[in-house]
């Protein structure tokens, strides 16, 4: 599994930079605040992104794509737990893999097999066929919420942001339904 020591330096905060998402490394065996899953998996709190060497990359990608995914008033009191709606979930899934692609050394082909192996549930088996066959939602999701351009790459901007005032659909409104197990 590809861990943060394994970026190059400077990456992460590149990544995240335009999102004006605080990036924060921390030392070896330090806590990690806002951890959800526990360490060594990232945490939000606020507009602060933390992470160790040991932090599995595809979980520095997906809880940075929750706090781009946010609404604004549930950016505001971010703590630990993001919260959303299954569609919600998906479209995170989804935006994390475009983010992958974006880090060099990464790419979407990497991340798919440390979302399986992590234990990511799709339906369709994997992280990989979910993507391709069953995300139409997820993305649609992401393009009425303007963080993806027409040509399905992320857009640095945050849900709600300057100039953003559309909001997604809620759960169950998509034609396929959420993506996940």
């Amino acid at each position: 599994m590809l861990r943060c020591a394994d970026l190059a330096d400077g990456a992460i905060d590149a990544l995240f930079a335009p999102y004006r998402l605080r990036t924060e490394r921390l030392p070896d065996a330090s806590p990690i605040p806002g951890t959800y899953w526990g360490e060594p998996e990232a945490g939000l709190v606020g507009d602060t992104l933390y992470f160790r060497d040991d932090t599995p990359v595809h979980s520095l990608l997906h809880e940075g794509a929750h706090y781009v995914c946010l609404s604004p008033v549930r950016r505001a009191g971010l703590d630990t737990d993001a919260g959303g709606d299954d569609l919600e979930e998906c479209a995170v899934c989804y935006l994390q893999v475009l983010l992958a692609d974006a880090l060099p050394g990464v790419g979407r082909e990497r991340l798919f097999a440390d979302m399986d192996d992590w234990g990511y549930s799709f339906r369709l088996g994997s992280a990989a066929a979910w993507f391709r066959e069953d995300a139409a939602d997820a993305l649609d999701w992401l393009l009425r919420a303007g963080l993806v351009a027409a040509d399905g790459r992320p857009r640095p901007v945050v849900r709600g942001g300057a100039g953003r005032d559309r909001t997604p659909p809620a759960a169950g409104s998509g034609p396929a339904g959420p993506g996940l197990l």
